[in-house]
């Protein structure tokens, strides 16, 4: 009788398993955002959620990379833009580059709650944004400068922003867009920046701004945002439609272009993060009217 009840079980357990509709669901390589969004930067944050900016009023979406939903987390403001962000793991609050208003935007990432609106320059066009144990760094297209806004041990903002001005082998056009994305070493006490008008990687160190040249043999990266894996970096280069992907020295002094990831879905990316094996970035489609009907989507790429 024990042995009958078992087979019966046994049976039922690989029924219920080979059951339709029972299968873990792959990730949507696609995400659809909703017309007219116009997205630039992309945090993930804990578990498969991730967070999506808007360049049209600052709005953000909360994404869930598994089943491809979207939900308004922060509502949109006028004269406001949301450029490049990042999450901090210890808060669960998420860091916003405000672009020409020269605004850093702190939003808890549970309900959208503002955390914190910090002012970094009158001027300029703050981009991007990572946050480290000690700081959150913000770059400055516009402007040779480097915003550090401090953090306390429990990541809470410790004191006033201030700016670093870049030196070094960085190098500054007037007017055109210079300092872009931002990635950090797990310390901290490192950061490298690309640089898209000379389509320069430096590393920088972040208490005195000096910058060093990254020797890539002589290639321009007209990089956008960054994404780093151990000594893998990423760089989003909108303009072929493509992630490149770069091999780092130990010491980071020099890198190898080793490939480039791609997808049909492209079109214009600008930042990527990374989720897992895969990295997810936002088509923004410049050259393209932010019509309210113009679809944007988030691309999975596997690594």
């Amino acid at each position: 009788m024990r042995l009958a009840r078992t087979f019966l079980l046994t049976l039922a357990l690989v029924a219920a398993l080979a059951a339709p509709g029972t299968a873990a669901q792959p990730f949507p390589d696609v995400i659809q955002l909703p017309g007219g969004y116009f997205p630039e930067g992309i945090a993930v944050g804990d578990g498969h959620t991730a967070y999506v900016g808007s360049l049209v009023d600052g709005a953000i979406r909360q994404v869930d990379l598994r089943s491809g939903e979207t939900i308004e987390l922060v509502a949109g403001g006028a004269g406001r833009i949301a450029v490049g962000m990042d999450y901090d793991r210890s808060t669960g609050n998420l860091f916003v580059a405000g672009g020409p208003d020269g605004n850093a935007y702190v939003y808890d990432g549970s309900d959208g709650d503002a955390v914190a609106v910090v002012n970094l320059t009158s001027f300029g066009f703050v981009n991007d944004v990572i946050v480290t144990n000690e700081a959150a760094y913000f770059t400055d297209s516009f402007a040779p400068n480097l915003y550090v806004l401090p953090l306390s041990p429990n990541g809470e903002i410790a004191g006033p922003a201030s700016a670093v001005p870049l030196s070094g082998d960085f190098r500054f056009e007037p007017g055109q867009f210079n300092a872009n994305g931002v990635v950090a070493n797990r310390s901290g006490d490192t950061l490298i920046v690309v640089n898209s008008f000379f389509g320069e990687l430096y590393t920088v160190d972040p208490a005195t701004g000096i910058a060093s040249l990254i020797d890539l043999g002589g290639t321009a990266v007209n990089g956008d945002g960054l994404v780093l894996a151990g000594r893998t970096l990423y760089a989003v280069e909108g303009s072929k439609n493509q992630v490149t992907e770069i091999s780092l020295t130990p010491d980071w002094s020099s890198g190898t272009i080793v490939g480039a990831l791609t997808s049909a879905a492209f079109d214009v990316p600008t930042t990527a993060a990374r989720f897992g094996n895969s990295l997810y970035a936002v088509n923004a489609k410049f050259g393209t009217p932010p019509l309210p009907t113009t679809p944007y989507e988030v691309v999975e790429l596997t690594r």
